[in-house]
């Protein structure tokens, strides 16, 4: 016989909540755990301690029970989520100093004043910095969200400004008065001229420096750090801008008498980008550090280690459940901190926890609060284009259920990818771009929306694209084309859905051109065949007797009629369906 639950202590929010748990059991019919647990798959013990009243359990577990027990799932997840609310103000968080966003840097890159609470990446730093003393141009790649510009501005600046000036800057539209800007107040002097310098001469940049270090020992030399390095090629708009800005780095770093240092974090699909220019990728060779996922040993680190120095704990569970949330995700570090902050206001003691963590909605809710808040900034048109990109990379699988998917970044728009990349919703790599993470497809009810309206069209436009991309790589052979009802039903399509990108474009006008040619060969075909039909009644009634001239007349009408209907199915053949082995031979062999 099971045995009976132990009576709960206290009148508190926890209190309450295990109790409506232990009455939504009543009403099931009192099931023992070992049943819940098979129906809910979480042990007995911890269904248990859900409604033991000890803790407020996790929204998983709460859900799980409710499930088991034939609740509303809906209802009991607002319970909770009021619940959290209501036990927030027990947080400290009001003892905070004012403006202090916490160990946590948020969405936001971690800059050289948090280096103390920059963790992780020690390892990472120090191989920056040994490749800074033994090279005089170094480029730090890796994917967006991967953590390049916090390793620059929290973690290779402040031990950079230990043993030798350095100066940090961002790219921006105007890269030549960006670089200006932050040398000329360096040396004391007018950024303006030293951006006409610059424009006009590659060596302007090496020469500024060796004016800045003048009164500074022979060994001593500056190093140059440039984060968001691919900003040349995604904001700058002027050709000869760029190219001047390009000159004057690989000048000051290679000039013999060069007193410069320079490090260039960037994205690693700028890659191919950078082979427009020579001299560059010449200077980037050999002087590369990639900046990869994060090892679980470095996650642990950056987990826990920021909430230690600032007093407080890591529950294990809250630790178990992000790992898992990251597990495989290359490009979901901002998410990770943003969530990790929200949790740290919802901290309860100085213990940060998995209920917190929920309560904030986690990575899932972090990433569907900022699509939502990008989505809604946008102006109509731009907030179309977004929602035609984000359908790109969405498909639909054999259980109706919406994936992400991995494209070609042929088939998007760049300007719109842009947008989305610099928002953390998209990752690129060299040749390929994706939805972050998993969860903003079940997590941005928008984005539900759109694939819930749009299933059919999503595997419309999947075996679109495939078959665009077959055609390509099977160069442009045209038995590829679409045809018949299949092309006008994907015209249909995409005139209501505008696809980025123009693959998917050029390959439905090149079948529809051929549509037209097979057509008017068609009817070139008929008509020749109708004229030499003609010329051959003809000719037979003439050679006819007088008396006959009635079955020749019949002989044409029956030909006659035999055109248009050949006519008839030829048209239908032609827009409608591909053509058959009869009516081939019907075609060929009159009768």
């Amino acid at each position: 016989m099971p045995r009976a639950e132990r009576p709960l202590e206290g009148d508190d929010m926890v209190h309450d909540f295990a109790a409506d748990l232990r009455r939504l059991r009543e009403r099931a019919g009192r099931p023992p755990y070992r049943l819940l647990a098979r129906r809910a798959h979480y042990s007995s013990s911890t269904l248990a301690d859900a409604a033991a009243g000890r803790r407020l359990p996790s929204l998983a577990v709460t859900l799980a029970y409710v499930r088991a027990c034939d609740g509303d799932t809906a209802d009991w997840e607002t319970r909770w989520r009021a619940a959290t609310a209501e036990m927030a103000p027990d947080s400290p968080a009001g003892n905070e100093p004012a403006g202090w966003r916490g160990p946590y840097a948020g969405s936001a890159a971690f800059q050289a004043a948090d280096a103390e609470w920059f963790f992780g990446r020690e390892r990472l730093v120090e191989n920056v910095l040994r490749q800074v003393r033994t090279r005089r141009f170094v480029a730090v790649l890796g994917a967006s969200g991967s953590g390049k510009s916090s390793l620059l501005r929290a973690g290779v600046s402040p031990r950079l400004a230990d043993v030798r000036p350095s100066v940090l800057m961002t790219t921006g539209p105007h890269p030549i008065e960006e670089c200006a800007t932050r040398i000329a107040a360096a040396g004391r002097r007018s950024a303006v001229e030293l951006a006409a310098e610059l424009r006009r001469d590659p060596r302007a940049l090496h020469l500024s420096v060796l004016q800045v270090l003048a009164d500074q020992p022979a060994d001593v030399e500056l190093v140059l750090v440039v984060d968001q390095f691919e900003e040349i090629f995604t904001r700058c708009a002027d050709p000869g801008e760029r190219a001047s800005f390009i000159a004057a780095l690989v000048t000051a770093a290679s000039a013999p008498n060069s007193r410069t240092r320079v490090v260039v974090g960037m994205r690693a699909d700028s890659r191919e980008r950078c082979a427009e220019h020579p001299e560059l990728v010449a200077a980037m060779r050999g002087g590369q550090v990639v900046v990869a996922p994060m090892t679980a040993d470095e996650l642990w680190q950056a987990i826990t280690q920021p909430a230690v120095r600032a007093g407080c704990t890591v529950e294990g569970a809250l630790l178990a459940r992000v790992m898992a949330d990251v597990c495989g995700q290359a490009n979901v570090l901002p998410l990770v901190s943003r969530a990790l902050q929200e949790t740290w206001r919802r901290r309860r003691g100085n213990t940060l926890t998995l209920a917190g963590y929920e309560a904030a909605g986690g990575i899932r809710h972090a990433l569907a609060r900022t699509a939502e808040s990008l989505y809604s900034a946008l102006p109509g048109e731009q907030q179309r284009l977004m929602r035609n990109t984000l359908l790109s990379l969405v498909t639909v699988d054999a259980n109706d259920e919406p994936a992400r998917l991995r494209v070609s970044r042929g088939e998007l728009a760049c300007g719109d990818l842009e947008t989305l990349v610099s928002a953390r919703l998209v990752a690129l790599d060299a040749d390929t771009a994706e939805i972050t993470h998993e969860s903003l497809l079940p997590a941005w009810p928008r984005l539900r929306g759109w694939i819930d309206e749009d299933r059919a069209g999503l595997r419309t436009r999947r075996e679109l694209s495939d078959a665009a991309a077959a055609w390509e790589h099977a160069d442009r052979d045209p038995s590829l084309l679409y045809r018949g009802n299949r092309l006008t039903a994907a015209r249909d399509h995409v005139e209501e859905n505008p696809p980025p990108g123009d693959r998917i474009q050029t390959f439905l006008t090149a079948s529809t051109h051929r549509q037209r040619r097979t057509t008017r060969l068609h009817r070139a075909a008929i008509a020749a065949f109708a004229i030499l039909t003609l010329v051959a009644v003809t000719r037979r009634g003439r050679q006819a007797a007088p008396g006959t001239t009635s079955n020749t007349s019949t002989a044409s009408g029956r030909a006659a009629r035999k055109w248009s209907a050949m006519d008839s199915r030829a048209m239908f053949t032609s827009q409608d369906s591909p053509p058959t082995a009869s009516s081939r031979t019907t075609r060929a062999s009159p009768e």
